[in-house]
């Protein structure tokens, strides 16, 4: 990776160095996914088995239904090793331990004598998962998702993920509860999910990862006028951007970089470090790790859009790090809990020599799906809360009223707001009748 100087860079050279990957702004993206869009949300099901067959290579005349039958479920799950079986078990138990943690906890509180206000929870009722499944299965996302979709309590669960679906993709999300599985991929399983088509329902609230075509029309349906849908958050092409100083193990830097890389060519990973050894260190590692992975191609492209930034200390790490906002964010250095008091903008943070990014990626127990794009300044990772919807309740006795309502009809007086003030006025004087 090219290897940059922070402190020689000008404002603008310092800004380019924190560019995403040039692929992401590819101008024509919204326009070919809006056709896509389009064509879904006018011709349903037919759209989406010529897509099938355009996109993925597969004939959608050659099956009964785009939807995954109970028979079809239990023939993929037989085929999954017990070994494979094993893993997804525990990474499901880590998983399942920490969101279930993440349990709401309703407030009731009296803010003043006889006005009382509440905070209470309920799950959105119908949620469609977008499970990756093209050069690599995500067989973690679906856990990720479909496990927290489940413990939050969302009466309706539909997952989609490109065919033929994997039949790890199949186990997984049976396991963790998932009865509706549907054989379709890319922007137009999002908008099958949004405007719904003759085989899948329309949903309340999109999640999951995926290319940038996948996040371009997650983007455009949560803006759809002829529909009512939101999404989880733009979480797109993955990126990764390491901290580490002159004691970090550089064939561990370059193997958590790789992991990042092999993704997709639209990818980013970014390392920074106060040590120029190291740094060179890394590319060295970087090379050698390259030329055995099955998708070198993939990294290598990816790291074309990557790069090594110098900086003269702990600090100014942090600094760049935040100013990136990264996915991802390893910290392997020598006192890796300093430097994390300085960090404000990560999606998911990894400390130490011995907690790669790959476990979260799998099976630590957090959550995997994450804001991408530099969003982290202000997005959160996902999490419990986002399976359901926040509502407020407020409860005035005659006395509460009494106590606040001239408060109010002040305020609604000087903004000017007649039909306000008056809604107050008519109550408080019902009270001295």
């Amino acid at each position: 990776m090219d290897i940059l100087t922070w402190a020689t860079l000008s404002a603008d050279a310092q800004q380019a160095a924190l560019q995403r990957s040039p692929l992401i702004g590819d101008s024509g993206l919204e326009q070919s996914v809006r056709a896509i869009v389009d064509a879904v949300a006018s011709r349903g099901d037919a759209a989406l088995k010529e897509f099938n067959q355009k996109f993925d290579g597969f004939n959608s005349a050659n099956i009964d239904s785009l939807r995954l039958s109970e028979s079809e479920i239990s023939a993929a799950s037989a085929r999954v090793s017990a070994e494979l079986k094993a893993a997804i078990a525990q990474a499901m138990a880590n998983i399942d331990v920490f969101h279930s943690a993440q349990q709401f906890r309703p407030i009731e509180i009296e803010t003043q004598a006889g006005v009382r206000c509440e905070l209470r929870s309920e799950p959105i009722e119908k949620v469609g998962l977008y499970i990756p499944g093209g050069s690599a299965p995500l067989i973690s996302t679906v856990m990720m998702l479909a496990l927290p979709a489940k413990i939050a309590g969302c009466e309706k669960r539909v997952l989609v993920s490109p065919p033929p679906i994997n039949d790890a993709i199949v186990y997984a999300a049976n396991a963790c509860g998932i009865t509706e599985i549907y054989q379709v991929g890319g922007a137009q399983a999002i908008a099958a999910l949004a405007f719904g088509t003759e085989t899948i329902p329309s949903v309340d609230k999109i999640f999951g990862p995926g290319n940038r075509y996948v996040t371009e029309a997650k983007r455009l349906v949560s803006q759809d006028g002829r529909c009512t849908v939101s999404i989880d958050m733009p979480a797109g092409p993955s990126e990764v951007l390491v901290i580490a100083d002159s004691d970090a193990n550089s064939a561990f830097i370059a193997a958590d970089l790789l992991s990042q890389a092999e993704h997709g060519p639209d990818s980013q990973v970014i390392l920074v470090t106060d040590s120029e050894p190291l740094a060179q260190a890394v590319n060295q590692a970087l090379e050698s790790q390259l030329a055995a992975l099955p998708r070198q191609e993939i990294a290598a492209t990816a790291l074309k859009g990557s790069r090594t930034i110098l900086v003269k200390d702990m600090q100014e790490a942090a600094l760049v790090s935040n100013r990136y906002g990264p996915e991802h964010l390893i910290i392997q250095t020598r006192f890796p809990r300093d430097v994390l008091n300085h960090i404000r903008a990560a999606g998911s943070v990894f400390l130490g020599a011995y907690t790669p990014e790959s476990v979260g990626d799998y099976a630590s127990g957090t959550n995997h799906v994450l804001p991408t794009y530099g969003y982290s300044r202000a997005v959160s990772s996902l999490s419990l809360a986002d399976f359901s919807r926040r509502f407020t309740v407020q409860e005035l006795s005659a006395k509460g009223l009494l106590g606040l309502g001239q408060a109010v009809m002040t305020l609604a007086n000087n903004e000017l707001l007649d039909a306000h003030k008056n809604a107050v006025a008519i109550r408080l004087a019902s009270l001295k009748d």
